[in-house]
């Protein structure tokens, strides 16, 4: 029987789809490839600007921001914004004077602040992009892939403020309305986030955080050729991904997986290894029978033992594949035997054989 293959046709060069609890890939395409990404570039900025700044803090604004062509929210040179308005202004309607406020106030100037981005990057564990600025503007050794840019909104999502701000529809800003550049956010159920981008080099740019079934999925679409098609694109991925997979639970927090046995103990006798954590994935739909598991654990174990010593790993596999893995705990402790526990048993197995004869 030849499997049919019901990917959806897009029209992005490159995309991906992952799950944003545990990081895995459910869908992609020329995910690796390098390419610029435009104004997708302020998610990373966004994220060395709330590691290393305050919301309150005012940020003088240079003549070289507020003379920034493109997607702007009107900063005046001279003036002082609180970095909270600039991450919104930044954020929502994609404002590149907000970007190089931010980047000169946090990074000393816009050169300095790209090597924050650069070397945070790394940290995240993109490692094939590059920043050479802090909006996106096409320029050289400027780039990212669909996975690295997925990986970067992942980690951003994770700081509160960031997805609070990516999922605002609208930000008021000295007497004006701030609109978000994200259509995603008006049109599609869950949307709850992230940027959009574009510029000639790069094409129209999205990325996409979604709640919806239990699951929440991140997707990116690089080089769309036009606004509409980077929208069909997203909503394409992402009901394809919703439609083939499901969350499904493994294995409950505090599930015996096995007794193993302790020696020299003056207690317990064995020890239960349970599951330290509720463990789930995302799967298929059609195949959870294909799931198994695997314990790693010692065959026997010396006294003492304490409750809640780590004392091995359960992996779930998929074919050869490592789906999800925790640690196995113990449930319960066991003393070890001190001299008179010894002599004890000795006198006991004395009388016991006193009595026989």
């Amino acid at each position: 029987m030849v499997e049919v293959n019901n990917e959806p046709s897009i029209n992005a060069r490159s995309a991906i789809v992952i799950d944003f609890e545990s990081g895995m890939i459910l869908y992609e395409k020329n995910a690796y490839r390098k390419r610029p990404m435009a104004s997708t570039t302020k998610i990373m900025t966004a994220i060395v600007a709330l590691e290393n700044s305050s919301l309150e803090e005012d940020v003088l604004i240079s003549g070289k921001a507020a003379n920034m062509g493109g997607s702007v929210m009107g900063l005046k040179s001279g003036g002082t914004v609180k970095m909270k308005d600039l991450l919104y202004g930044m954020l929502v309607c994609s404002g590149n004077d907000a970007a190089v406020a931010v980047a000169e106030h946090v990074g000393g100037s816009v050169e300095e602040f790209a090597e924050l981005m650069n070397k945070k990057a790394l940290e995240i564990g993109a490692f094939s992009s590059s920043f050479s600025n802090p909006h996106g503007l096409d320029a050289e050794n400027h780039y990212t892939t669909a996975y690295d840019l997925a990986k970067i909104a992942r980690y951003a999502l994770k700081n509160s403020v960031f997805s609070e701000i990516v999922k605002t529809k609208e930000y008021n800003y000295n007497g004006r309305t701030l609109r978000n550049t994200n259509e995603m956010l008006e049109g599609y159920e869950g949307a709850d986030g992230v940027k959009t981008g574009y510029t000639g080099l790069a094409g129209r740019c999205l990325v996409t955080s979604v709640e919806r079934k239990n699951m929440r999925l991140i997707s990116v679409v690089l080089f769309c050729d036009t606004k509409n098609y980077r929208t069909t694109s997203s909503r394409k991925i992402l009901d394809y991904t919703f439609d083939e997979y499901g969350r499904i639970r493994l294995l409950d927090q505090g599930e015996i997986m096995e007794s193993i046995p302790v020696e020299r103990s003056r207690t317990s006798q064995t020890i239960e290894a349970a599951v330290s954590e509720d463990l789930k994935t995302i799967v298929k739909h059609g195949q959870e029978d294909m799931l198994y598991t695997r314990l790693s654990l010692p065959e026997k174990l010396p006294a003492p033992v304490r409750r809640g010593t780590i004392l091995g790993t359960v992996s779930v596999f998929q074919g050869d594949e490592i789906i999800a893995e925790t640690s196995l705990i113990a449930m319960n402790s066991a003393e070890k035997m001190e001299l008179i526990d010894y002599i004890g048993r000795v006198v006991h197995e004395w009388l016991k054989l006193v009595c026989l004869t």
